[in-house]
């Protein structure tokens, strides 16, 4: 007797995770308020300026992931051990991303802080492109799925592409190399 395995139970503790992390985002700059100010607010937001780019932009980015995880899911018929281990190795690079995020803040022209964030968005589109692959090339575990066309493969891996290059442009031009994302929508309109 085989069970049907129904994505729901992994998409609302994915979901849940999500939550839980782009919260976690906004934690150092409560903080900030409690230090005593001997100047207007204005002051405390300009000197935190660092840590509040870096919130706004985690923001920005774990949106987008989970927008991009939410619209492969909804063509998810049922999960398999695969998609479930790819699926939590996501988790993983959500859940840390508000680690690099307060590097960000507090050391904004570190290399290595710039590499490491850049990095886990890297790795966290990868995994994102191995579910996309993982689910239009199964029909049992995709619904209404296009398998592995030449349009559906190219969708898949122009973002972690574009991230690469981010990547590799990081030194040069620091988080501006994020910019880059600018151009996944093309991505979706790919035929």
């Amino acid at each position: 007797m085989s069970t049907k395995r129904e994505p729901d139970r992994l998409v609302l503790f994915t979901d849940a995770v999500v939550a839980i992390a782009i919260t976690l985002l906004v934690l150092p700059l409560v903080e900030i308020t409690a230090e005593p100010g001997e100047g207007p607010p204005i002051e405390l937001v300009s000197h935190h300026w660092p840590q509040i780019f870096s919130f706004l932009l985690s923001f920005a980015v774990i949106a987008q992931l989970w927008f991009t995880h939410h619209r492969l899911f909804e063509n998810v018929r049922e999960y398999t051990t695969p998609l479930m281990v790819l699926n939590m190795a996501w988790v993983l690079t959500i859940v840390v991303l508000p680690f690099p995020t307060e590097l960000v803040g507090s050391y904004n022209d570190d290399t290595f802080v710039k590499l490491f964030y850049v990095g886990t968005v890297f790795v966290s589109s990868v995994l994102l492109t191995a579910m996309a692959l993982l689910v239009h090339g199964s029909p049992r575990i995709g619904r209404d799925v296009e398998g592995l066309s030449r349009p559906v493969v190219l969708r898949a891996l122009l973002p972690p592409t574009l991230l690469l290059l981010a990547l590799v442009l990081v030194p040069f031009i620091g988080y501006y190399s994020m910019l880059l994302l600018l151009l996944s929508p093309l991505a979706q309109r790919l035929r």
